[in-house]
């Protein structure tokens, strides 16, 4: 179990309505991209809108809808080797999966990839994003400094409460 007593991972919507952000959190097993895109588009909000998933405490991910391509950012890509939701992240993202045994994975120190610049018209910047995807960190610590970062802190905590 992880400090934070998230095991089991969360998924959360946020979105930019009236000056302010909404934050929900929703069901998502982590068997498909489309649950979180379709919480997304099910917003309809007129502002900025993406998803954050703490997928089971092993990674995040970011998934930002458009209308033309979901542009998406994974804070371990190696999880994409062993993993079957993080393989369906990097392949619609572009990532190549490392080439790596599953059973030295361990041993293997992970790293963020995916489209960094995704989140810089609302105050997240390429390399910001870059320091804070630490896949050193637990997902869960990460998450909370973005939503610090953007000024959504308050309302993610409530979120999950």
């Amino acid at each position: 179990m992880s400090q934070d007593g998230f095991e089991d991972g969360y998924a959360v919507t946020v979105a930019q309505e009236g000056g302010g952000w909404v934050v929900r959190e929703f069901d998502d097993s982590f068997d498909s991209l489309e649950t979180s895109v379709n919480a997304v588009r099910n917003l309809r909000s007129e502002g900025a809108a993406f998803a954050i998933l703490n997928v089971e405490e092993d990674f995040l991910v970011i998934v930002r809808p458009g209308p033309s391509r979901t542009r998406l950012v994974i804070s371990d890509a190696t999880m994409a080797v062993d993993d079957d939701f993080a393989a369906e992240i990097a392949h619609e993202s572009g990532i190549e999966i490392p080439d790596i045994d599953p059973a030295d994975l361990d041993d293997v120190d992970g790293y963020p990839d995916g489209d960094f610049e995704m989140l810089e018209d609302i105050g997240l910047n390429a390399e910001m994003m870059g320091v804070l995807l630490d896949p050193d960190d637990d997902p869960h610590v990460v998450i909370e400094r973005i939503a610090d970062h953007l000024g959504f802190a308050g309302e993610f905590e409530d979120a999950l409460d």
